[in-house]
Parts: C-alpha cells; structure tokens; sequence
C-alpha cells in the first residue's frame, strides 16, 4: 500500500490565557460550514452550526452526568483554544476508492470548571466540506482516576421539522423497517407492538443512527457517530415538540452507569453529514475520516471476494442448521436421532465449491457446520452450548477444505455464538487458530437471542468491546471479521482493515420469514442514505428465485431480478453473496453473467443521481481491470432515469452491457422479466433507461478499443 501524503499547517495555533481573546469558532475548508462555541454566563457549554450562512443546529448543550463525580454540565470557564488544519491523502486497502482526501479545520477548546474541583473537560471540533464531528476529551488530571457515566448530555437543536429516515432506538437490534415522518412525528414506541423479535427493547422515543434528514430547500444531514471504541453507543431521543435530538446512552440492567471509563479518555465523534443533495452524503468519506489511521498495516490475506454458501436453503425450508443430536451429559452426541434435513454436508458444500470455482466466485460459507445448533436460542442455558472447532458427523472439515483448496476456493468459517459471549470468549483462541490452520481467512460472526450476561444489551459498552476485541484478536490469526447482529459501524475498517463488512440491518433473510411480506420496494433506496453511510453492508443480494413457491409461497423478495443484480453495486461490501441456491443460478446462466464480471473492490465511486427513499444509482470502478460496473435501483415507483458517462475516460471506446428490466417487468406481478442488450460507450455518451416498479438495472463497461 503507497504510504500517505500528509500536509499540515497549522493556523494561528494558540496558547491563549483567559485575558486574551479566545477562537472560539472555525469552518470548513470551502468555508461552507461553520461552528461557534461559547459558555453561558452560567458556564454551560454550547455550540451553533451553519450551513450556507443558514443556521442549522440552533444553541445545542454539552455535558454529562456522572454517577460517582456528579454532573459536569455548567460552572466552566474557557481557559485555552487552538485551531489546525490538516490535509492528508490515504489509502483503503480495500474500499469504495482507493484514495481519500482527509481534509478539515480543527477547533479545540479547553475548558476547566469554575468550583472548587476545577475539573477540566476538552470538546474537539473536526470541520470538512461534507460535514463535522465533534467528541469529549477528559483529560489526566490530579485526584480524578475514573468516571461513572449515567448518560452524556449532547443536543442537536434543529432548526426546522425535518422530513426524517429512521428506525427506533433499540438497545438490542437494528432489523427494523425505516419509517419516513416529519421529526415532530416520531413515535419510536410505536414499534413495540409490531415486531416479533425476541431481543429487541425499545425504551425511549429515540431513534437509532445514522438518522438522515431533508429540510424543505434541500439541505441534507445524517446524524451517526464514529470511532465507538470502548463505550456504549449512541441514541438519539426526539424532543418532538422543540425539534432537539439528544444523546441517549444504550445502558445496562446490572449498573446505574451507561459507561465506566478511567482517564485520561475520549468518546467517540458526534458527527453530522452535511450536503445539498442526496447523493454527496453517498460519496462522504467524513466517518472513516474520523477514525484512526491503519494500525494493521497491509492485510494481503484478506482478499475482497463473492460468495455462495449454504445459508439461504435454510431460510427457504429446504435444509436445517441443525443435524438432531442430542445433548448427553454435557456433550452433543449422535443417538441415531438425525432428521436427514442437515445442510453443510460434505456433499453438499462441495457443489458450491464446484459452482463457485468455475463462475469467478471466491469463497463458500458454510453455516450450521458445527456442534449445538438444536439448543442454539429459545434456552436460557445457552452458555457452553456451541462447540467452534467440533463439526457435526456428516461434515468432514479436511476433506472439504483438501477440495476447496483445489478448486481455488475459500471455506469461509461461520461463529453462531447464540449471544453467549463467555462461551465465545473462552474459545475465540482456539477457533481462530483452527482457522489458522485451515487457510481460513473470513469469518461470519452472529449474535442473536439475548445477551449473556443477562442484562446486557447489544449496544451497550459490554458488546462493544466484545465486538472490538473479538476482531482485533482475529487480526492476529489473520481473521477477517464480518459481524452479524452487530453493533453499528463507524468507521473502525480504517484503524483495523479486517473488519470487512456487517449486518446491523433489516436484511434479505427477512423477505423469506418474515409475516409482514418482507422488505418493501422502498427498503433499500432508504438503506444506501441511511444505514451505508455508517459503512458496508452484508446484505446477501442475488436472489433470482424470487416468489420461491415451492419453498413458502406466501413470501417472496419484493424487487425484480434486475435490481437484485444492481444491488452488487448499490449495496457496498468487500465480500457480496451470490445467495440464491446453485440450481437456480444455473438455470439461468444470461443474468449470473453480471454476477460472475461484477468486482467487488473498488478504485473509484461516483454517485451518478438519486432520492432518500426513491431510488439511486452508482458507478463503481473496479481497481485491478479499470473496468466500471454501474447499478441502480427504485422504490414502488416505476422511473426514467438518464445516464451520462462523462466518467469515463477522454477517447476511449467502451462496450457496455446492460441488465435491465423488461417492459412488462413488476417487482410482484413479472418480476423475471429481464431485458439485457450490448451498447457502445464513450465519455460524451447520453442513455435513458426505464426501471418498473420495484426494478433496477444493471450495466458492466469495459474498455473496446483506443480511437
């Protein structure tokens, strides 16, 4: 990986005694966002952002509340302030591009209270030309060791009733569908009696982030955080009445605090993405900015990849994770019991090593492989119950990793830890050294049911830093990490690279079990403004089956086949499942074509349109081939889209190849109904493309020939 290029200037960096005259604001470096700090005569802290000389948060309050040390909200007093601006470019060793621009004016201000304790608290702001973060900094400082946080008081005043996209603050998941209000209408609590989670707990009427919002004139702005490391994450409570967000810690039932933390320490940014159209929140790079720069170095042994596996069988009916062994004095035995309905044999993970290997398919998952599957949730006895390194007897873990390795293939490993995290943590060691030693370099983690310890939550501090660690330690055994039932991203692929991709979604499996029909059309032009933002997605895409009526024929994927194929676009992940079952791919061998040509690590991406909610399409080009791939998508909506390729280079022929929906294509009444023509391309080159409802489509570009 080429070395970053750093320039730093700083500009009037200060060491200011009260007496002078403090900076207490600073802006962008296109200077179309601006912050100002100040204290009340009262000593609160608060802030105000503009936007185009606009206004967009109003006076917003800073603060915590302590259990052990009491409230830390008023009585300061500015005592120094220093501003910088760094210009920076680094590198993703994977990514949506490979370059990106680090570049903002920095404001901190050190404050100290006026009391007897004269306790000190420093607040950094970070200003781009896409937005702002900002985060707490206490630092060392005599007679003050620890902090017992019983919640942190930070506000975004809006300005106005913003047209908002949001799922309800959920302590435990994030598998909601969005719903699209005016902020004052915000009711998360409604969501309590529609979902049939067990784990889900909805206690306030707060929303989860990133939350994204559209003002009347078109300002843009998503609410999220970055760098959570070692902390609970954020909440955002509605005031619906003065239109304030405030931070709402995921807290605990076995503690008064949200978050215990010793000093000197920081959270994480509060960040705000900022724009004035929808697709330049796409195209920000303001939350992996925000973190920390790569502390692994190159991961060569990760390589970006599709997928198939034996996963998507399960959902449909057609096979069990589990084999129908029975639990013997504490050990899983074999009693003759199995029910036939067992999905990772031997057998049947080699026909998607077989698949994989001749359609450019890198890797196979393999769920339900090991040990524990009949006692994996519903039981509260679940500790000790998954075994990591013990296959079940009709899965022969060497000869299936011997033929895989053969074929050019890789086995990626699958950790259902059931939400026991003793269980996990004790045999993390030995699990990834299992891999280790099988070549192994992916694992699908998951985290469903209630936490144990019971009283825990998801997305507290407790599974923070279970999430954290258990992939910083995978970095060891060269472990790539892909998180289900997560906690969400923010931005942490940058400190630690193998942290490739997550769920933290409503996702595909939803539209095969799911009572209420599934994922509306709507879903994902809502999730790429929303939920990618905070970073990718595995979302399981590729499902050309889609009324699957053998199977359930009471669901069915409410999209046409020609979005599931721009979804290998739209939907960013260094690894994309091809998750359709093997014979329905190879019944239709024109459409697996894009599957098999589509990259999935990226040189450059450009966000060519699109509307939260409505629909969005996105050009992508591929590092190694400079080949482009472009998807796009839309919602129940049926949509004329032009295209135009000026991205593509200056007197160069191209030939595209375009998956479109047909005329008669309707997500729910034709939705196979797939057109795919050849076109020529150049960078002065005009299309028009029609997408049905609930459609999409799907184009490849590769270089023809020079003029």
């Amino acid at each position: 990986m080429r070395k970053s290029l750093i320039i730093i200037s700083f500009l009037g960096l200060l060491a200011c005694t009260q007496e002078k005259s403090q900076v207490t604001e600073t802006s962008s470096p296109n200077s179309n966002i601006s912050v100002k700090f100040d204290v009340t005569s009262n000593g609160k802290p608060f802030y105000y952002t503009q936007f185009n000389n606009k206004a967009i948060i109003d006076t917003s309050y800073l603060g915590f509340e302590f259990i052990n040390s009491g409230k830390f909200l008023e009585n300061f007093k500015i005592v120094n302030s220093t501003t910088k601006t760094v210009n920076e470019i680094w590198q993703m060793p994977w990514g949506e591009q490979l370059d990106v621009v680090n570049h903002y004016n920095e404001l901190k201000i050190e404050l100290q209270e006026t009391t007897s304790l004269k306790r000190k608290l420093n607040i950094v702001f970070k200003l781009y030309d896409d937005g702002m973060g900002f985060r707490y900094e206490i630092p060392e400082q005599e007679g003050w060791n620890e902090v017992l946080i019983k919640d942190e008081h930070t506000e975004f005043n809006l300005t106005e009733d913003y047209k908002t996209f949001w799922i309800p603050g959920d302590w435990d998941i994030y598998e909601h569908l969005y719903s699209t209000t005016k902020l004052s209408e915000i009711n998360a609590k409604s969501y309590i009696p529609k979902t049939n989670l067990a784990q889900s707990y909805i206690p306030e009427n707060a929303v989860n982030t990133p939350v994204t919002m559209v003002s009347e004139d078109g300002v843009h702005l998503s609410f999220h955080e970055a760098a959570l490391v070692d902390y609970s994450g954020m909440t955002l409570k509605v005031d619906t009445e003065n239109l304030i967000l405030k931070s709402n810690l995921v807290g605990s039932d076995n503690t008064d605090y949200k978050v215990k933390r010793s000093l000197p320490f920081h959270t994480p940014w509060r960040t705000i993405q900022i724009t004035d159209n929808a697709p330049d929140l796409i195209e920000s790079n303001l939350i992996v900015n925000l973190n920390e720069p790569n502390q692994l170095g190159d991961v060569p042994w990760f390589t970006p990849m599709k997928y198939t596996g034996v996963w998507w069988e399960m959902h449909l009916g057609k096979s069990s994770w589990d084999y129908g062994m029975e639990l013997v004095d504490g050990a899983w035995k074999d009693t003759g019991k199995a029910h036939g309905k067992h999905g990772a044999t031997t057998e049947n993970v080699k026909q998607f090593i077989d698949f994989s290997a001749i359609n450019n398919i890198g890797g196979v998952l393999v769920e339900g492989w090991n040990t524990g599957w009949e006692r994996w949730i519903g039981f509260e006895d679940r500790e000790g119950v998954f075994d990591f390194v013990t296959p079940y007897p009709d899965y022969d873990l060497d000869e299936v990793t011997r033929y895989a390795e053969e074929k050019g293939v890789q086995i990626i490993m699958h950790h259902e830890t059931s939400a026991a995290t003793k269980t996990y943590e004790k045999q993390q060691d030995t699990a990834y050294a299992l891999m280790q030693h099988y070549g192994m370099h992916a694992v699908k983690s998951g985290y469903v049911g209630k936490i144990l310890p019971k009283g825990e939550y998801h997305h507290g501090q407790y599974m923070v830093n279970q999430y954290n660690n258990a992939a910083i330690k995978a970095a060891k055994y060269k472990v790539a990490v892909n998180a289900h039932e997560p906690i969400k991203a923010t931005g942490l692929r940058r400190t630690y690279p193998n942290i490739i991709s997550r769920e933290g979604l409503r996702g595909q499996e939803f539209n095969a079990w799911a009572e209420d029909g599934g994922n509306p059309p709507e879903h994902l032009p809502i999730v790429a403004f929303t939920r990618m933002l905070a970073g990718p997605i595995d979302f399981t895409p590729g499902i050309f089956n889609i009324k699957f009526d053998e199977y359930k024929p009471n669901n069915q994927v409410n999209t046409t086949i020609a979005q599931q194929l721009a979804l290998y676009v739209v939907i960013y992940s260094p690894i994309q499942m091809t998750a359709d079952l093997v014979e329905h791919y190879e019944a239709n061998p024109e459409p697996l074509q894009f599957i098999k040509d589509v990259g999935v690590d990226w040189e450059e991406t450009k966000v060519l349109n699109g509307e939260i909610g409505d629909y969005v399409t996105i050009a992508r080009k591929e590092r190694d081939s400079g080949n482009w791939f472009i998807g796009g998508i839309t919602d129940e909506n049926s949509r004329n889209l032009d295209l135009v390729f000026d991205f593509l280079e200056v007197d160069e022929l191209y030939q595209g190849t375009i998956y479109r929906d047909g005329e008669n294509a309707h997500w729910d009444n034709n939705p196979l109904d797939l057109t795919i023509e050849n076109i020529e391309l150049t960078n002065n080159s005009k299309f028009s493309v029609k997408l049905a409802e609930g459609g999409g489509f799907a184009m490849s570009i590769k270089k023809k020939t020079k003029f």
